[in-house]
């Protein structure tokens, strides 16, 4: 008798805690293509990176241009003006590299103006997939977009359209 009890608990017991855990997904590529604000951020960013590399592929030509001037009059100088246009040209480098590792390193203005423009859509939208989840009583949200791990998931189960509602764009 005690046998049955037992096994009769943990069987209601298993039953509840699976029942309890609810979870769904959200595909973030799709409701990133389907918030405008995200589109244009991505625009602005794209336009300021196109710029900021013409920059320095300029400051780049210019070294460029410098040493192969220099290896064109370089029978022509003397120890003391072959040393001074090596600076020259090691400083024009320097200036090329420090200009790309300001703008593209990995605490470069491109980083800062990205982390500005995004962190707000992202903020909104993990805000929005918070909410739903209180609603509904989720304990977990999977992003299908960056998750190789799900080979099939029920539609069902995908709430990105109810994001994309909380967030004011209807689809």
């Amino acid at each position: 008798m005690k046998k049955l009890a037992l096994t009769l608990l943990l069987v209601v017991t298993c039953t509840a805690v699976a029942s309890a855990q609810k979870f769904a997904l959200v595909d973030m590529e799709y409701i990133l293509k389907n918030v405008p604000s995200y589109e244009m951020a991505n625009e602005q960013l794209n336009q300021i990176s196109l710029r900021w590399q013409k920059e320095v592929e300029t400051k780049s030509k210019e070294a460029e241009t410098l040493y192969k001037n220099y290896q064109a009059d370089m029978v022509f100088l003397t120890d003391d003006q072959k040393k001074k246009k090596e600076e020259e040209i090691v400083a024009k480098e320097k200036e090329a590299t420090e200009l790309r590792m300001k703008y593209f390193g990995p605490e470069g203005e491109l980083y800062k103006k990205r982390q500005s423009l995004m962190k707000p859509i992202q903020d909104d939208i993990y805000n929005a997939i918070k909410k739903i989840s209180e609603e509904r009583g989720y304990q977990v949200i999977f992003d299908r977009a960056s998750s190789a791990n799900i080979i099939y998931a029920s539609p069902r189960i995908d709430v990105s359209n109810e994001v994309l509602n909380k967030l004011g764009y209807s689809k």
